[in-house]
């Protein structure tokens, strides 16, 4: 599994799972909404992680930067 996520791309995925979480725990998001907004955000944590998307991979997308370690 090549890494295919870059840091800014890591970074707002972070961001928009800690959003998400306070938007549940003001009350903002509740139910249904709240349980597939949590399945993003543990998608987005786990993603972030170990800095490799599946959707980018098919498609040959990568946000990182290339390495210049040959």
């Amino acid at each position: 599994m090549k890494k295919n996520m870059g840091t800014l791309d890591r970074s707002l995925r972070i961001l928009a799972a800690i959003l998400i979480a306070v938007l549940y725990y003001t009350g903002v998001v509740s139910g249904t909404l709240a349980i597939i907004l949590f399945v993003f955000a543990a998608i987005f944590i786990l993603t972030s992680f170990i800095s490799f998307c599946p959707l980018y991979y098919p498609f040959r997308i990568s946000t990182r930067k290339p390495d210049n370690n040959h």
